[in-house]
């Protein structure tokens, strides 16, 4: 038998190395890489073709094999992940910690349990904790009211006992949560939960089971500092669906977005409400963004924008104060810090509206993150208010993107933002062209202005 020999492995990225040293290369983190034992190889001659077995090919243009999914009660987390559940499909929730993920969850199966599979019978749910015993797990129950559902529940964190639970003889279930993965650990490793060895390995497992019993599993994962999901990054290609849990615990909104998705489209969010009786779904968002707007203020302005399928309205608020030192501060929540450096220098540049001696404060109300570039002229808007002091008007949306001569460029889904706006009141628009041939069809009730460069909205305010 080969020699098993130890390496040093990052436990944050999961690089590996031949000794110890303080610092990761690969990811930048200091006393992360730690000693783990090497799992021993077969010579090659013992994995020749001899001794595999041969596997079955077949045409691309077969018949493909029925997919049903299960729904979860929840229009929000059935939108995020296509349309329901895929049996024997494998889904990673990541978040912060207390943002919702065991509570979402919780109340997920309590819901499955109580409906029908395809075969016409109860949907059997298993939710299997690591981090809390089978009593906390009850009690977050009764909070949630939820405590007479049929959910069997279990506290275990060895790999081979869950497996050999899940795969006994009897009833299959339905659908499996196991919170968290990082809690997990195989004992043919040496290492301790949560090392990249044992996320890897106790991950493989499991998914393995899922695919061959053909149920839904769920995994929890925990998150590093700077957001991403904590283990090596192969646990997010390992999974068909990655859902991160968004938001900030000072906020009641959660934000619940996929970022990988193989039976539906990426970039869809579903959004909740955080309540006393658990995450209630939030139909229209929208409206609960601006719910809190006050429309006669300076720097305030309605962004327009398109997460997944749907159009969500939300408020983007600037302010500009005389900067005390010599660097201005820039302060972003939100939004991207370097998209808001190139809007401040194009303005500066192209339209010679100066910003060198004030401290610019950005925020996107409601705790959502935008990443769509269509946000820019929604963001000049509200910088060039909030310098002329002089108010946008309360009743329009603006959104486009900016090029770095000063142009507004056209977004895509032009329609659908329009009519989410008509739907909540507003009689204004402020949009850029539209780009060549492109079919627009503008609301009536809308007075639309178009805008080709920044110039005609520095006019808006009488800053030239």
């Amino acid at each position: 038998m080969a020699k098993s020999s130890s390496r040093f492995v990052c436990q944050n990225c999961g690089s590996v190395y031949l000794r110890w040293a303080g610092k990761c290369d690969a990811c930048g983190e200091w006393n992360t890489i730690v000693e783990e034992e090497a799992p021993s190889l077969e010579s090659p001659k013992a994995t020749g073709g001899k001794g595999g077995r041969h596997i079955t090919f077949s045409p691309l243009s077969g018949a493909p094999e029925t997919m049903f999914r299960l729904k979860t009660g929840s229009a929000e987390l059935d939108r995020v992940t296509g349309g329901g559940l895929v049996q024997g499909s494998v889904l990673l929730v990541g978040g912060d910690p207390g943002i919702g993920k065991s509570t979402l969850l919780l109340q997920t199966v309590a819901h499955l349990s109580q409906i029908v599979n395809h075969k016409g019978k109860p949907v059997r749910c298993v939710y299997i904790s690591g981090e809390e015993s089978v009593g906390q797990v009850q009690l977050r129950a009764q909070r949630l009211g939820v405590e007479g559902s049929s959910v069997d529940l279990a506290s275990a964190t060895s790999v081979r006992d869950i497996v050999a639970s899940l795969d006994a003889a009897g009833e299959t279930p339905d659908v499996v949560v196991i919170d968290s993965i990082q809690t997990m650990f195989v004992d043919t490793f040496d290492s301790a939960p949560g090392s990249v060895g044992q996320v890897r390995a106790a991950a493989n497992e499991l998914i393995r089971l899922a695919k061959r019993k053909g149920f839904v599993l769920f995994l929890v994962g925990h998150v590093t500092k700077e957001g991403a999901i904590a283990g090596p990054r192969v646990l997010e290609h390992m999974v068909d669906t990655v859902l991160y849990f968004e938001g900030d615990r000072g906020h009641y909104f959660r934000i619940l977005r996929a970022v990988k998705n193989r039976f539906g489209a990426t970039d869809e969010i579903g959004v909740f409400e955080m309540t006393d009786r658990g995450l209630a779904e939030v139909p229209n968002p929208s409206s609960l963004f601006l719910a809190e707007r006050r429309g006669n203020v300076s720097g305030s302005c309605v962004y327009a924008g398109i997460e997944g399928s749907r159009p969500i309205l939300v408020e983007v608020q600037a302010l500009i104060a005389p900067s005390a030192v010599g660097t201005p501060r820039r302060a972003v929540v939100g939004w991207e810090a370097a998209r808001l450096s190139m809007i401040l220098a194009v303005l500066e540049s192209r339209c010679g509206v100066s910003f060198l001696d004030k401290d610019v404060y950005l925020n996107i109300a409601g705790g959502l993150r935008i990443t769509e570039p269509a946000a820019d002229l929604a963001v000049a808007t509200a910088l060039l208010s909030a310098l002329s002091t002089i108010p946008a008007p309360a009743d329009m949306v603006v959104f486009g993107e900016i090029g770095l001569s000063g142009e507004t460029r056209a977004v895509a889904q032009t329609d659908l933002r329009l009519k989410e706006a008509v739907k909540l009141g507003f009689a204004k628009a402020l949009i850029p062209p539209k780009r060549g041939k492109q079919k627009q069809t503008l609301p009536s009730t809308l007075k639309v202005t178009e805008v080709g460069n920044l110039q005609g909205v520095v006019s808006m305010f009488e800053l030239r």
